[in-house]
């Protein structure tokens, strides 16, 4: 029961809210492998969180074996050459600590929350799964039936066929073009060696940023950083360079399954991260849909219109652009207007400059809620991780307020023009297809019972 308490307290403690106001402060350097180094003190808890982000995302799968990166950090924490995975388990729960290690689009890594006084403890542990995985058959086998069993669960989910049958059709072969975890094809046939090869090739300091926050401070954590990762080695190697966009092949996906709603995605391709206009387009979609129930496309659609349960557009910034997406469920004999209608909010942003209050609105929103991305010690680390990773400029805390406040209406009517394509967006539609009249498109290429053959 203790030590039960304990990993809750622990867990209590790196989500808790930190004792400081505005942007914490950070220091920076190198550790002797080459890693880059991030630390940010917060003495008003007793916990530390260390993350390690690694330029090793599922962008970098190899063709044919979608998943690879997701399933090789998994196993990262299924046991190493010291210790197996339930000595592992055993070790974080003593210790009541937590351990993750986690894969995304475009960086994977582990992570380790302890107490200040059980860091060398847990740092010894991190170093462990980080630089002596075993990648053991059995637990191979076992990672490898859990992903697929969440796969073939997730084919129930409406929104998640919808998603992944739009990521396939606007990015087909392309890196962004397969679900992280891979798909039911390509995951059974990772094998070991397939992952030690990726392991080798891409888990390597030079591709690392180590980023510490909590009761800590560099002079405390470097030689320790130092001493646990001093045998791992290697630098960056070549550098990824995304493959050239091709324009998609088929602009109409429906998917028919016995549904009493229809699941909606009209979107094309977006922006990366580091797009100069990133401000202005963040303001922009906060208007057309990113703004809950201010945005205009929940008033036309459900506050006026009544027709759908939610709808939201987004943007998803990544190292090389990614996808914009309006995302809508609304009853099967109602998709064609709501589809009418996020068109025709589309075509007004483009149009017309926006109204003040709505310019007003979303700045104060923005910025206003800019803060809580920063009030905990396990949220100041990712955000300190990913604002390195993607070099969005060690001052982004510091400016992203005024560079918000100095977006104009020139400034949205501008992105929305250059970055709003509403005649070449892709259309999904996953609904009982009898019950879905799509009066407003011509007739799309029908796909019966599940989402494998919509491409």
């Amino acid at each position: 029961m203790r030590r039960t308490a304990l990993i809750a307290f622990v867990a209590l403690l790196e989500w808790a809210a930190v004792g400081h106001a505005g942007v914490p402060p950070a220091t920076y350097g190198t550790l002797d492998n080459g890693a880059i180094l991030i630390v940010s003190e917060q003495r008003s808890l007793p916990v530390v969180v260390i993350q390690i982000t690694i330029d090793a995302g599922a962008r970098l799968d190899p063709p044919a074996k979608a998943g690879l990166a997701n399933l090789t950090s998994e196993l990262l924490t299924e046991g190493t050459t010291k210790r197996s995975a339930s000595e592992i388990s055993d070790m974080i729960d003593f210790l009541g600590a937590s351990l993750d290690s986690n894969a995304d689009v475009d960086f994977a890594g582990a992570s380790l929350a302890v107490l200040k006084k059980d860091l060398p403890a847990g740092l010894d542990l991190l170093a462990d799964v980080l630089l002596r995985p075993a990648f053991a058959d059995a637990e191979l086998v076992r990672r490898r039936e859990a992903v697929l069993a969440s796969i073939r669960a997730s084919e129930d989910q409406p929104g998640t066929v919808a998603s992944r049958a739009f990521q396939r059709a606007l990015f087909g072969s392309e890196p962004y073009g397969h679900p992280v975890e891979g798909t039911i094809d390509s995951v059974p046939k990772l094998t070991r060696a397939d992952i030690q090869s990726f392991y080798r090739q891409y888990y390597r300091p030079g591709r690392s940023i180590v980023t510490v926050v909590g009761d800590v401070s560099t002079d405390e954590i470097k030689p320790l950083l130092d001493t646990a990762l001093q045998k791992w080695i290697g630098g960056a190697g070549e550098p990824f360079v995304y493959p050239l966009a091709h324009p998609p092949e088929q602009r109409e996906v429906t998917i028919d399954k016995p549904l009493t709603q229809a699941n909606i995605i009209l979107g094309q391709r977006g922006v990366a991260r580091d797009n100069p206009d990133y401000y202005a387009i963040t303001v922009m979609n906060y208007i057309l849909g990113g703004g809950g129930f201010s945005s205009r496309l929940l008033d036309n659609i459900r506050t006026r219109g009544g027709l759908a349960y939610s709808v939201s557009s987004a943007f998803s910034v990544n190292k090389a652009p990614g996808s914009f997406e309006v995302v809508m469920q609304t009853k099967s004999a109602s998709a064609g207007d709501a589809i009418a209608r996020a068109r025709s909010e589309l075509e007004r942003i483009r149009r017309e400059p926006v109204a003040d209050d709505e310019l007003s609105e979303a700045k104060r929103y923005l910025t206003g809620s800019f803060p809580l991305r920063l009030d905990s010690t396990r949220k100041i680390s990712a955000f300190l991780s990913q604002v390195e990773f993607y070099g969005l400029g060690r001052d982004y805390a510091d400016t992203y307020a005024a560079r918000i406040n100095a977006v104009t209406k020139e400034d949205v009517l501008r992105v929305a023009q250059q970055y709003l394509h509403p005649e070449e967006m892709i259309l999904v539609v996953v609904a009982n297809l009898k019950d879905t009249p799509l009066t407003t498109a011509p007739p799309a290429a029908n796909v019966q019972g599940s989402e494998a053959g919509a491409h």
